[in-house]
């Protein structure tokens, strides 16, 4: 079994909360990610559960057992971290059974379980060779070796990847996902790159100066952010956020105002909205050319042809209204001159003052909604 449980986990350096009463369940078999920018307190939660920093406040428990004052080795945990932290002078064959060798394991069992880990890792050829002789995802891969032998009951990932060239890193967020798919084991991977949360993670937990800001599938964190901070980090590029007026509402959703261009955007009035100051959220990529609810003549600074996309940068004058357009990529626009485009107000994402979301209207029915729920396998 691999449950863990965090109840009002609270972390302090002096004055300073860096963690604010975290609440989480993190099922048998599941794969959750942690993400959030630099300084959101990830890197310190999973070291928390790790048993490599202390628990101010809350509790930690690890198959329904309170493991607070218990140290990492008794956790039942294994951890990767960024750095490789291989023994240059040790053969790879050595480097994944240390662990072993210092609960001094028997020969023959320790080589079995040396080999069936080289084996999921395609590392077998490997196991004589020093770690000079490896690649930076080589690596890497014997860290993990090194995790696997001791057979935990959940695994830590402290940004293994981050140290990769990125072709490396895309290879391996697949060997990762794979190798969860293979060994059904619970694990907890931190990474402040909202790419790999989504590709890999089951559930993705984002975190903001020491607080949960939300939970969910990808999907669900991508179609259903719940505040400005989510849909702002989840998606690349982020969303655009412009501000705008309520002019009114009625059943079929929420009148806003943009510098005279207005639309119904499709979601559920909270009662008087008259008049308030709002956030209008588009992602990128559902922007189009062309006219549509909402249409916006723009001049692109950037242009970022990618092959498939073509991507448009341009300011909307505004503090902070930079707006962003994925376009196909063969599309004929250049930087400095005007393109029309426009937004389908069911596309659209609305937020309150504070930067609550709106709760959406539109019906996903293109979508299989299994993917929204983490439990659907």
């Amino acid at each position: 079994m691999g449950q863990l449980k965090l109840s009002k986990v609270q972390k302090f350096y002096g004055t300073y909360e860096v963690l604010k009463g975290i609440e989480l369940e993190v099922q048998n078999g599941e794969f959750v990610v942690f993400v959030g920018p630099s300084g959101c307190g990830k890197s310190t939660l999973l070291r928390m559960i790790a048993g490599l920093d202390e628990t101010t406040a809350g509790d930690i428990v690890i198959d329904g057992k309170r493991v607070n004052d218990l140290p990492p080795v008794k956790r039942g945990i294994a951890m990767v971290f960024q750095s490789y932290a291989l023994y240059p002078h040790m053969s790879v064959f050595e480097n994944i059974a240390f662990p072993l060798r210092v609960e001094k394991m028997p020969e023959d069992k320790l080589k079995a379980r040396v080999e069936h880990a080289a084996r999921i890792l395609h590392l077998d050829q490997r196991l004589q060779q020093k770690p000079g002789m490896l690649s930076g995802g080589q690596r890497q891969r014997v860290a993990i070796g090194r995790a696997i032998v001791r057979e935990p009951k959940i695994f830590l990932f402290d940004e293994p990847l981050s140290n990769l060239d990125a072709a490396l890193r895309a290879d391996m967020r697949i060997e990762l996902a794979k190798l969860h798919r293979q060994l059904k084991a619970t694990m907890i991977y931190v990474t402040h790159d909202q790419v790999e949360a989504m590709t890999m993670a089951d559930r993705i937990v984002v975190l903001n100066a020491g607080e949960i800001a939300q939970t969910g599938a990808p999907l669900e964190l991508y179609h259903k952010p719940a505040n400005v901070f989510v849909a702002g980090f989840i998606g690349h590029p982020k969303m655009n956020f412009l501000p705008v007026v309520c002019t009114g509402v009625n059943d079929a959703g929420v009148e806003v105002d943009y510098r005279g261009h207005t639309a119904r955007i499709p979601v559920v009035p909270r009662g008087s909205m008259a008049g308030r100051t709002l956030t209008l959220g588009v992602r990128p990529e559902h922007v189009q050319t062309g006219a549509a609810d909402l249409t916006l003549t723009v001049t692109p600074s950037v242009i970022e042809r990618l092959g498939a996309h073509t991507v448009a940068y341009a300011s909307l004058g505004g503090e902070g209204e930079n707006y962003c357009a994925m376009l196909p990529g063969n599309i004929a626009i250049r930087a400095d001159q005007q393109v029309l485009t426009g937004i389908r107000a069911g596309d659209c994402h609305l937020f309150d003052e504070n930067g609550t979301a709106f709760e959406r209207r539109v019906k996903m029915t293109d979508l299989d909604m299994s993917l929204f729920d983490p439990a659907v396998a």
